[in-house]
């Protein structure tokens, strides 16, 4: 059995009455919140759903770049609004975006400034589409270099992995055996075309990513984040879809 997570924003409070009722009926275990810049006055919202979180810190889109010096002010602010969070939500990780375009060892720094036991680091995907810039945190090299190097662990997004396994050139699925050999705490999970360089979230069956081969070399118990995109901005429909379009395939017979 796999505990299926739902990822929303700090501001959705579009949809918290449905995060209630799907959380009522079982149908995910836990909320991964990404924490939008200066959106700690909304965490009583949060606060009073009795559900588990995880959180995760804000990244690039929101100006966040942990490998770049000079982003360093920016990335401390931005750290300790996604402690606050954890804190007061009792969330049981704290996941954290490696950078775009800097210097992997500048991460290291400056997460062992931040210092939380419960970072986890992802890995990106090689290149970002809106411009092609490399990311750090893409390989297996620098992942290790970060886990060697800080007190962190890992959070494996599987669809950021093939997306890097197809920029290099390497067979994908070897490529995240090679990430598992790192004891993720948890896993992110998307559908995609299984030959595209970028990354996308497509809803289970938009793309062609083998779902069942993935989840079948993950723990079980597992934490996985459902990262589909969100069609609407008044249900939860679609994750709806998506949660019972992974437990169908689950349970298929091989």
């Amino acid at each position: 059995m796999i505990n299926i997570g739902l990822k929303l924003w700090s501001t959705n409070s579009n949809y918290i009455e449905e995060a209630k009722r799907l959380y009522s009926i079982a149908a995910y275990s836990y909320i991964e919140l990404y924490v939008i810049p200066n959106s700690l006055i909304n965490v009583s919202i949060w606060e009073n759903l009795n559900i588990p979180f995880i959180i995760h810190a804000s990244h690039f889109k929101d100006g966040v770049n942990l490998a770049k010096k000079e982003c360093k002010t920016k990335n401390m602010l931005a750290a300790k609004e996604a402690i606050e969070f954890a804190n007061i939500l009792k969330a049981k990780y704290i996941i954290f975006h490696p950078g775009i375009a800097g210097n992997i060892k500048e991460t290291a720094v400056q997460l062992n400034e931040i210092n939380d036991k419960r970072i986890l680091i992802e890995n990106k995907p090689y290149f970002i589409e809106m411009n092609s810039s490399i990311c750090n945190g893409a390989t297996i090299d620098e992942i290790d270099y970060v886990l060697k190097n800080t007190s962190v662990g890992f959070c494996l997004d599987i669809g950021h992995a093939i997306c890097a396994a197809n920029a290099i050139k390497v067979d994908a699925m070897q490529y995240i055996k090679s990430f598992l050999k790192f004891n993720p705490k948890m896993f992110h999970l998307v559908d995609n075309k299984y030959d595209s360089i970028y990354d996308k979230h497509y809803h289970f069956g938009q793309g062609n990513y083998p779902i069942k081969e993935l989840i079948n070399l993950l723990p079980k118990e597992s934490l996985i984040t459902l990262e589909t995109y969100k069609n609407s901005n008044e249900n939860l429909d679609d994750f709806s879809a998506d949660v019972l379009r992974i437990n169908t395939i689950i349970n298929e017979k091989s």
